[in-house]
């Protein structure tokens, strides 16, 4: 596991351009953290998408039992 004091040896050598980079990484990814944590069960399930042939639910035992290939 990367502690905190090794994330700030490597922050420290960094340029201001790449630092401001980072920041706006890290913001990022807090703020998906934070939506990750809000969402509940059927938040999470909507953010599911799924690619299928345009008669695939029509026809899903055929797809499951392997008769039909996409």
């Amino acid at each position: 596991m990367v502690t905190k004091e090794v994330l700030r040896t490597e922050i420290d050598r960094l340029s201001d351009e790449d630092a401001d980079a980072l920041y706006q990484l890290i913001q990022a990814f807090v703020q998906a953290r934070h939506r990750e944590k809000k969402a509940g069960l059927l938040g999470r399930l909507r953010q599911i998408k799924i690619e299928a042939e345009p008669d695939f639910a029509a026809n899903l035992d055929e797809y499951l039992s392997g008769e039909k290939c996409g």
